[in-house]
């Protein structure tokens, strides 16, 4: 299946679609992009990673981070007794934003920068206007996520090799550090894996959190991340990823330039979901422990029709 994939040098696969674009490679009216890589064969083979059946969540806190990044609404979680002797209760939550905390980016949330259309060439309208259901993340939720997933660990790499590395000061993570992470760890690489990067955010944010706000803006805060080039988007496609993930909040360096966006080449051009502030901590403690970084990996996305993004609900079982 995945063998028959045009390299990132022989995208696009038609001249009218943009450089190095995946659009029509899964047919033009395709809503997964590489989510297609999660065959059957390749979640059987997944299942494998399943040796002790150790279960580790993926989601952190809804209520983190507090204050919501980026001017979002902090969520109100309100408890509903069915009686007055408190004997039973419904919740319903006010002001949730399915981006203020751990969360898939789905296929509406960035367009492909240089044209401004989103993946496979859907242009704005169609999503401002509600009348079509392209690239709803209802179509993610309807499918659901289950792959193989493997763990850089590149925050415990970087105490070593740069210690110098602060997490929440923007600066770019080359893939050739990536690839000596990998190496480091006896890592490598399956088609349709899921790749997480733990870049040391979440551990930094934690530590640091009642004084972020003195630190930087947080309406546009910046993080270390990975480095959004022409090298990192030929890695990522020839290893053939079906999605990425980080603990941090844009998984690339951020603040970006748009136009060498992961973002923009991910979300646009490839059909690829981003998962961002996934909690990777007790994950990561585990595998620096026994030396494993391959798992099992779900995901249920919120089953919400012409939704832009979703709390990832995953796990690793190791």
């Amino acid at each position: 299946m995945s063998s028959d994939l045009p390299t990132y040098d022989q995208l696009p696969i038609k001249p009218e679609y943009p450089p190095h674009s995946a659009w029509g490679v899964w047919g033009e009216d395709d809503n997964l992009g590489t989510l297609n890589l999660l065959t059957e064969d390749v979640v059987k083979e997944a299942g494998q990673c399943i040796k002790s059946g150790k279960v580790f969540a993926l989601n952190w806190d809804l209520e983190k981070p507090n204050p919501p990044l980026f001017g979002r609404q902090t969520i109100k979680h309100n408890l509903h007794p069915h009686n007055a002797e408190n004997i039973s209760f419904d919740d319903s939550y006010d002001t949730f934003n399915p981006q203020s905390s751990s969360q898939w980016d789905g296929l509406r949330h960035i367009c492909h920068m240089p044209t401004k259309t989103f993946y496979n060439g859907i242009k704005p309208d169609e999503i401002v206007k509600g009348e079509s259901d392209r690239l709803g993340v209802h179509h993610m939720a309807r499918r659901g996520i289950a792959g193989r997933a493997v763990l850089l660990d590149y925050a415990r790499w970087a105490e070593k090799h740069r210690p110098d590395f602060n997490p929440l000061i923007r600066s770019e993570i080359p893939v050739e550090e990536l690839k000596q992470v990998a190496e480091a760890q006896n890592v490598t690489f399956k088609k349709g894996d899921i790749l997480l990067v733990r870049i040391g955010w979440m551990a930094a944010y934690e530590k640091e959190r009642h004084r972020l706000h003195e630190m930087m803006d947080l309406e546009h805060p910046e993080c270390a991340g990975v480095k959004a080039c022409e090298e990192t988007f030929r890695w990522i496609w020839d290893n053939h990823f079906a999605a990425v993930g980080s603990d941090n909040f844009p998984f690339e360096a951020f603040p970006p330039t748009w136009e060498e966006s992961c973002h923009s080449q991910f979300l646009g051009g490839w059909g690829m979901p981003i998962g961002e502030m996934f909690f990777l901590e007790k994950l990561a403690e585990d595998s620096a422990q026994d030396g494993v970084y391959e798992y099992f990996f779900t995901s249920a996305p919120l089953n919400i029709y012409q939704g832009v993004a979703t709390p990832p609900n995953a796990v690793c079982i190791k």
